[in-house]
């Protein structure tokens, strides 16, 4: 009866010493999630599901019948249904994307109010040689782009995985989507560093003032969002993180308009895409210094130096926002990955690329309701790791929690933003991570591959897209 015992415990010494000598090496013993050391949020701007991926092959796309669509927006100038159509333009206009542009796209559920508000929208353009106006005399809205115009973004999607159901959390336009990437919720506050002077706010508007009272908000942003996010879990668990900042101007209007003329974005400074700068967590954490120029993601990547979890957000020449090139933006997401693929950290890295609302594009799928603030309408979503599944297409009901849920599964023990349980309430309406119809991102991974090498793809690629 001795025998089995000591060969378990030859057994046991020779794991022991795999594991150590694995880690000796460098190699990474961790098992399923944990062998995720790095995710990267790579959020792009203003495209819906159908404008990028409508035709790809086994994906819920634009309805045909024999290659031809089979569905149609009414156009209020001309009378006629629209039908989707191909578009090789390398500029797009677009159409509203606020919470009233929502309701009218969507009908109740008919989805065929896009033309319609993209003509709507013209009426209060005076400059018609900014791109927008331009194109919204004849709305865009229904055309789509395919492998031809962006065939990096396609051959990440057949290389790695697609999600053809990952709706915006929230029914309206960037600035609320970007707070739902940080924080699971979008709100106004009342009063500083109070969580619990926060309404809900679906078509969020810039923060308020703060007057200066005294020596405590003296240092404080004009803007001050003042519930729980995301990085205060990490910092109490000493998980590192970085939000990466493509400085320049922003990619959209401050107000929520069709044009303007765009504000500058910086690190340090709150803006719409720069929200972290504005809360009062990541301030009383004296954690401003962790939103860096997106120079540093390049330095990081090289050397090793990815943290735990990263957010990297476009200025308006990278963002593809409209008027923004389709082809600008699918080469700064490109350098991004390559640089990340040619790295040390590649083999422990997660990419999660996509774009935060639908800018005004045609979609079919209408998107469930889970709460008073979405979900919105659907967008691209695409997994890019070593150890994503190859050639998958993710068909789970997603939105941007499915990210906030990955990231504290994997580094914080299944902590969740949820008021009642982190220390800080806040009026919050539920805990989105939670939610019964938000899928599972460990689906699109296969954690017993070995690691997949990279796929560099050309930074310039070859399309046609026009004008």
């Amino acid at each position: 009866m001795r025998r089995p015992l000591v060969g378990l415990c030859v057994v046991a010494v020779a794991a022991f010493a795999t594991i150590s000598a694995l880690s000796a090496r460098g190699d990474d013993p961790a098992i399923g999630i944990h062998k995720i050391k790095h995710v990267v949020v790579i959020m792009q701007e203003n495209r819906s599901f159908d404008s990028y991926f409508g035709t790809f092959p086994g994906a819920d796309g634009i309805p045909m019948r024999k290659g031809h669509p089979v569905v149609c927006n009414p156009s209020i100038r001309t009378g006629h249904c629209q039908l989707p159509y191909h578009d090789r333009r390398d500029v797009n206009g677009g159409g509203p994307h606020e919470a009233a542009a929502f309701v009218a796209d969507v009908d109740g559920g008919r989805m065929d109010g896009f033309v319609g508000e993209a003509e709507r929208a013209k009426k209060s353009c005076t400059d018609f040689t900014n791109p927008f106006c331009s194109e919204s005399r004849n709305p865009d809205v229904m055309g789509y782009h395919d492998a031809r115009e962006i065939p990096n973004y396609w051959a990440y999607a057949r290389n790695f995985v697609l999600q053809d159901h990952m709706f915006e959390p929230n029914a309206s336009w960037s600035l609320p989507a970007h707070m739902f990437m940080v924080s699971e919720w979008s709100a106004n506050c009342s009063v500083l560093m109070d969580p619990l002077s926060c309404e809900d706010s679906l078509n969020q508007r810039p923060a308020q003032t703060v007057p200066v009272r005294n020596r405590t908000t003296q240092s404080w942003p004009a803007m001050h969002y003042d519930w729980t996010d995301l990085t205060y879990l990490l910092h109490n668990a000493g998980v590192s993180w970085r939000y990466y900042l493509d400085q320049g101007a922003q990619p959209d209007c401050d107000n929520g308009a069709m044009s303007c003329t765009l504000a500058q974005q910086k690190a340090g400074v709150p803006s719409i895409w720069n929200p972290l700068p504005a809360f009062d967590t990541v301030h009383l954490d004296n954690q401003t210094g962790n939103v860096v120029p997106i120079s540093n993601l390049y330095a990081d990547a090289q050397s090793g130096a990815l943290p735990a979890v990263s957010w990297v957000v476009p200025n308006d020449r990278d963002s593809e926002h409209p008027p923004a090139r389709v082809s600008h933006g699918q080469s700064y997401v490109t350098n991004i990955v390559n640089t990340i693929m040619r790295g040390p950290d590649w083999s422990s890295t997660a990419i999660f690329l996509t774009w935060d609302d639908w800018g005004g594009f045609y979609d079919h799928v209408a998107p469930p309701r889970v709460d008073v603030n979405g979900y919105g309408l659907r967008v691209p979503g695409i997994v890019i790791s070593p150890y994503a599944r190859a050639g998958y297409i993710d068909h789970q009901a997603l939105s941007f929690d499915a990210y906030a849920k990955f990231i504290e599964d994997d580094f914080l023990d299944g902590e969740r933003l949820d008021p009642t349980t982190d220390g800080r309430p806040d009026p919050r309406p539920d805990v989105r991570e939670d939610m019964p119809i938000l899928g599972d991102l460990l689906n699109d991974f296969n954690f017993d591959q070995a690691p997949r090498p990279p796929i560099v793809l050309p930074t310039h690629p070859r399309t046609d897209l026009s004008g």
